[in-house]
């Protein structure tokens, strides 16, 4: 069935929960589930303002995290958390296409009709341009 999911978590409360159920997908199939964190390029200049020093930065960004690693540890779930740089949608869609997963669970944001048009979301840049299935969880 699956043997590797990768999760596309920003700490988000979408995020948690498409961790639950990457969660529910890797108990099932005993896959292993790597979460996968965007440094995004056009907010990085505002983070590194209010930080006070690079550690304090990075620490803050793996509390973000926490919640959504805590649902693996809960669950005795082998994870791995990979941080990129870049602007999410494409770099998802880049790294998830060199690896060799069975399947990328995103969050969705819940935009309305207009905003995804004008904005576009990363959980439909993801599912349009992937090279595998897609779960995009509400």
């Amino acid at each position: 069935m699956y043997e590797r999911l990768l999760l596309a978590a920003d700490g988000s409360e979408n995020s948690v929960r498409a961790a639950e159920e990457a969660a529910k997908l890797a108990q099932l199939s005993q896959a292993t589930v790597e979460i996968v964190y965007v440094i995004d390029y056009s907010r990085v200049k505002s983070e590194v303002l209010q930080s006070r020093s690079a550690e304090e930065l990075e620490l803050e960004r793996y509390k973000k995290l926490q919640p959504v690693e805590e649902v693996f540890k809960q669950a005795k779930i082998t994870h791995t958390l990979t941080m990129l740089h870049g602007e999410p949608g494409p770099t998802i869609v880049e790294y998830a296409n060199k690896q060799s997963c069975s399947m990328v669970i995103i969050g969705s944001r819940g935009l309305n009709t207009l905003q995804e048009m004008v904005l576009g979301s990363v959980s439909h840049k993801v599912a349009k341009r992937v090279k595998c299935p897609v779960l995009i969880v509400k």
